[in-house]
């Protein structure tokens, strides 16, 4: 819309100032001249050309007083001009060729764009308009002053010069403007390109980046609509494969000494290793010259195809600095007779042709009008092309100058098919055809948008529906030189239609680096999280800056930079370093471990006393002691002591059902038989001692044989129904807990029902006390062997051990709650037997005179 307006305010004074012209003289006047550079050539059909023949453009002051003078274009570019001499090339090839364009004669009108806007808009309005001082044809028939013009190179140029054509359907045929936004066929109907379009260059560039894990890169580029569309793409696609832009600077157009020096210290100060430039050379040898001031070193430059091969930066003095550059280039082609073509030019006295004057003086250092100078030599015309050597001569690597070739050679393959329409057949309104002798512009862009062909090199040559070409490029590598300059050579190809699937092909060996090491340098702004550890971003810095922090206990990461970490199943737990689920470790209370051998030691040392205690027992059964203390009971006593100590090996080792089902059943049935059997003999020492007296000699009819038996089964039988309930609603049964320690599995027995376990141990706590109580009151009674203070003594200790045992239970966790259920069984088992039985096996055995009815009865003095 913006270049629509600027055409209609341009065009519409143009056409009020022709139509007095006509009215005057009947014919229209050019109203003015630019002074261009360029070279020309005519025939049937014209071909315009834009060219970057010079680098910098000297604007004259603007004082607004009289009419300003025209600008002048400086320093003059080699490989522009060569890429003019390959259109010139291509046209007169074509004219030669009987196959292509039979019976027509191309020729071609090139002009110099200055690297600016404002010199190519000029350049382009020639050629639109023609250079014809008076026009009298207005019928407008014939063929257009051009049918097609290739360049410009710069995409800035391209998109305002485009926006006019595309209104008169002018094809344009770029070589070398790559920018994305030149794809938009609304905007740029006829414009087309034998380079791929930025948005393929942006993505070869960041295969590159991905191949070498540079992931922390710093951008520049020029600020003009190439520089601007290639930035926003490349960042873009940047952050798709988890890179991160360090700094993004922009060139000025203006070459402003302040922002390139402060670029430069930009580029210096940045942690960046890798800097990637998307510009032109004419914006970029600022920059260069400012880094070589700076001394900038150790920097891997990335470069964009406009200046990948650029033959301006391949000095000695740059060397240093831009050594080991990679950069992404333009398919090299190969055209057979071009070098021999180069070499044959000469200028002539045509003043149109002045380019080539130009050339003749920048080449050889002369010049063809003096003007009366001293000293300077003069251009003879007869100079040997053979004896230079410089980017002109150089078919080495042919890239904007094979796409020039292509370009022209698509032109000529668009008009051979144009002539070869056969009538009725045609692709225009009722099936017609052009008229090559009347050709319209936009007819041939029909012929353009389908042209197909295959170059001498053997490079397939096609538009797609946006007018964009194939996307292949070479990976360029910029090497020193025998003479200390900078060579560039090939090293890879980035091809994202390969038949492989492989984008990136790198040969990694022919690569130079411009380092000490000679290896690829880092280029990241925090180095990669290994396995266990997880990528934390640090606060306002990009997504590239990160620590590594450890994954938490239970979580993994098996990749490198992960981004969280994963939680571990249930069952499973993280390793040390924490890149892989191991099954958690379970745990019990085994007879492999120190508690497990020492708590099941003093388990069998219990047994093995008690069963000692039986032996002597029963070997000393008729003497006065055993005899006195109720031998029956005290055997039933020391089983039930014996079934205590070995219930304790029902606690250790790995839960089972059966394990967890009997260990509280016997545990409580063995722990009442005891209790009992020591009430009972409590009741029997109160019985004797009262039967003794008058008023309580019937006291021991009650306690007989068979009362004793009896009230030691009832007793038991009750925690036995105790046990059986509890067992068949909620019985115990091994569980896997983690809630006790995370990274373990503490295997245990649950006890099923709450209630069922307290009843156990309220009712073996109930007769504890009351064992306690009667041998309390008993403690007293005069006799020498008073049982009843040692059966006191010794429900005293089971009492406190049990008291003790529950806030114990309760606090342990795991397998330790076992081991203290298991120290509590342990400890009031061994304080019944001591208490009760080590006395009288004292007597037995080391005071045997003791041992005897009249010690027994004696009474205490």
């Amino acid at each position: 819309m913006m270049w629509s307006s600027l055409y209609l305010c341009i065009y519409l004074p143009f056409t009020c100032i022709s139509a007095a012209s006509i009215t005057r003289s009947g014919s229209c006047q050019l109203q003015g001249r630019f002074r261009l550079n360029g070279m020309f050539q005519e025939g049937d059909l014209i071909i315009g050309g834009l060219f970057a023949f010079h680098l910098i453009t000297v604007f004259p002051e603007l004082n607004f007083k009289r009419e300003p003078e025209q600008s002048h274009c400086e320093r003059f570019y080699m490989a522009s001009f060569q890429q003019a001499q390959t259109m010139v090339f291509a046209i007169n090839e074509i004219n030669n060729n009987p196959n292509l364009l039979p019976n027509i004669t191309l020729g071609y009108h090139l002009y110099d764009n200055c690297v600016k806007l404002g010199v190519a808009f000029r350049s382009a309005t020639a050629l639109l308009s023609g250079t014809e001082e008076t026009f009298s044809n207005f019928n407008c028939t014939g063929p257009p002053p051009v049918i097609g013009i290739v360049g410009d190179p710069g995409s800035t140029h391209c998109i305002a010069i485009s926006s006019v054509l595309g209104l008169f359907r002018i094809p344009m045929v770029s070589y070398y403007a790559t920018c994305s936004c030149l794809s938009d066929r609304k905007k740029y109907p006829t414009f087309f390109r034998t380079i791929p379009s930025d948005a393929f260059q942006v993505r070869a560039m960041v295969q590159i980046l991905r191949h070498f894990g540079w992931t922390w890169v710093g951008l520049v580029y020029s600020d003009d609509d190439y520089g601007i569309n290639a930035a926003y793409s490349f960042q873009k696609e940047v952050q798709l494969f988890g890179g991160c832009v360090s700094f993004s600077e922009i060139l000025p157009l203006d070459n402003n000494q302040i922002d390139i020096h402060r670029i430069v210290q930009v580029i210096q100060a940045s942690t960046a290793r890798v800097v990637v430039v998307f510009s032109t050379e004419a914006y970029l040898l600022p920059l260069m010259d400012e880094v070589v001031l700076q001394n900038v070193t150790g920097r891997q430059w990335i470069a964009s195809e406009a200046w990948a091969t650029s033959s301006v930066f391949h000095t000695q003095r740059l060397l240093p600095f831009l050594g080991g550059t990679l950069g992404i280039a333009i398919r090299r082609g190969e055209i057979q007779g071009l070098h021999d073509f180069l070499l044959r030019l000469h200028p002539d006295s045509n003043l149109r042709n002045n380019m080539v004057r130009i050339f003749w003086e920048n080449m050889f250092g002369c010049s063809f009008d003096t003007g009366g100078r001293e000293g300077e030599r003069i251009c003879t015309g007869q100079e040997d092309l053979r004896s230079t050597n410089t980017a002109y001569t150089d078919v080495s690597e042919l890239r904007a100058s094979y796409n020039v070739y292509k370009a022209v050679y698509a032109i000529a393959h668009a008009l051979d098919g144009l002539m070869h329409c056969q009538e009725g057949r045609g692709p225009f309104s009722g099936n017609s055809c052009a008229n090559i002798s009347n050709l319209k512009p936009w007819q041939l862009v029909h012929y353009l948008q389908i042209v197909n062909f295959t170059t001498g090199f053997g490079d397939h040559v096609s538009f797609d529906n946006n007018g964009d070409a194939l996307a292949i490029y070479d990976v360029m590598n910029w090497q020193p030189s025998s003479d200390g300059s900078i060579v560039v050579h090939t090293v890879g190809v980035v091809d994202e239609g390969a038949a492989t699937g492989k984008v990136l092909t790198l040969d990694e060996d022919a690569l130079y680096w411009n380092v000490e090491t000679n290896k690829s340098p880092r280029s990241v702004c925090s180095e990669s999280c290994p396995p266990g550890t997880r990528r934390a971003r640090r606060k306002g810095l990009p997504a590239c800056c990160f620590d590594c922090l450890p994954c938490a206990d239970g979580e993994i990461s098996n990749i490198s930079d992960s981004i969280e970490c994963i939680v571990c199943p249930d069952e499973f737990w993280s390793n040390t370093d924490k890149n892989q689920c191991v099954p958690k470790e379970v745990e019990f209370l085994s007879y492999g471990e120190p508690l497990g051998i020492s708590l099941s030691t003093a388990s069998l040392l219990g047994t093995c006393i008690c069963s000692a205690v039986v032996v002597i027992f029963a070997h000393y059964r008729h003497t006065p002691v055993v005899r006195a203390n109720n031998s029956e009971l005290s055997f039933l006593l020391l089983v039930s002591l014996k079934l205590c100590f070995l219930c304790v090996l029902l606690f250790i080792g790995r839960p089972q059902l059966w394990t967890c089902q009997l260990r509280h059943a016997v545990f409580g049935i063995s722990f009442v038989l005891c209790i009992s059997s020591i009430l009972v003999k409590t009741m029997v020492v109160i019985a004797v001692f009262k039967s003794s007296r008058l008023e309580g000699k019937s006291a021991m009819k009650w306690f007989g044989a068979a009362q004793q038996r009896c009230t030691v089964l009832v007793l038991t039988a009750l925690q036995v129904v105790i046990c059986a309930v509890w067992l068949s609603n909620a019985s115990p049964k091994p569980h896997k807990n983690s809630q006790y320690i995370n990274s373990k599995i503490v295997y245990e027995c649950t006890i099923g029902s709450v209630a069922g376990f307290s009843m156990l141990l309220s009712y073996i706590g109930l007769l504890a006390a009351v064992s306690f109580l009667l041998a309390f009151l008993a403690r007293n009674l005069p006799d020498n062997f008073n049982e009843a203070k040692f059966i006191t003594f010794s429900m005293l200790i089971f009492c406190a051990v049990w008291i003790a045992f529950v806030p114990a239970y309760v606090s342990s966790p795991g397998k330790y709650a076992v081991a203290v259920e298991i120290f509590a069984i342990l400890a009031s088992s061994f304080g019944l037997l001591i208490s009760i039985f080590a006395p009288k096996c004292y007597i037995i055995i080391l005071h045997p005179e003791r041992n005897t009815k009249k010690a027994l009865m004696g009474r205490a003095t």
